[in-house]
């Protein structure tokens, strides 16, 4: 299971790119109204992509997580739920959803940060197609989440166990913005 950052909309191509190098194939947990999409919507069921309800409360898309991950397959998952909306691209407060998968899944969490995307494609505002723009990912130490006395969790734990992921992911896009090319610095 892999844990993102979010700085765009162009994220799940270059998180894609990166673990198809690594020779697996991806499943994301995706927003549902992607799959309302004509032609984006049926690319991404043929791919095996999570539809998720935000805001609903339905936990099926979870449970679809949890079976492929059970299959051995490789979840994606973005837990800020959104592309963040930070005016230093640094990840937001994360949901609660990839503890839980964790857990259940008795997984560790691979955090994967990436920077130079915030630029390209965003919902709003203008976004740069420059070519050269290099955008990188960066994996870092799987991490154990480590479940409570009795096996369950409640909210506070999961949100803490939470946390611990986001602090990683935030490590990760700090070291990639502070060593990313001059020239393309302040594109994020």
């Amino acid at each position: 299971m892999i844990a993102c950052n979010h700085l765009s909309y162009f994220d799940p191509v270059a998180n894609s790119h990166a673990v198809l190098k690594a020779g697996r194939t991806p499943r994301f947990l995706a927003k549902d109204a992607l799959f309302r999409v004509k032609v984006l919507g049926a690319f991404l069921r043929a791919h095996g992509q999570i539809p998720v309800q935000r805001g609903s409360g339905d936990q099926s898309p979870l449970q679809r997580a949890r079976d492929a991950l059970a299959e051995g397959e490789v979840v994606v998952v973005y837990p800020e739920g959104t592309v963040t909306k930070r005016p230093d691209h640094l990840p937001m407060q994360g949901k609660t959803g990839i503890a839980r998968l964790a857990l259940d899944a008795g997984l560790p969490v691979i955090p994967m940060a990436s920077w130079g995307s915030a630029r390209i494609w965003q919902k709003a505002g203008k976004g740069s197609l420059k070519p050269g723009r290099p955008i990188w990912s960066k994996v870092g130490d799987p991490i154990d989440l480590v479940p409570p006395a009795g096996g369950v969790a409640d909210l506070a734990t999961l949100r803490a166990l939470t946390v611990e992921v986001m602090d990683a992911l935030t490590a990760l896009v700090e070291d990639l913005r502070a060593r990313y090319p001059g020239r393309w610095a302040g594109d994020g």
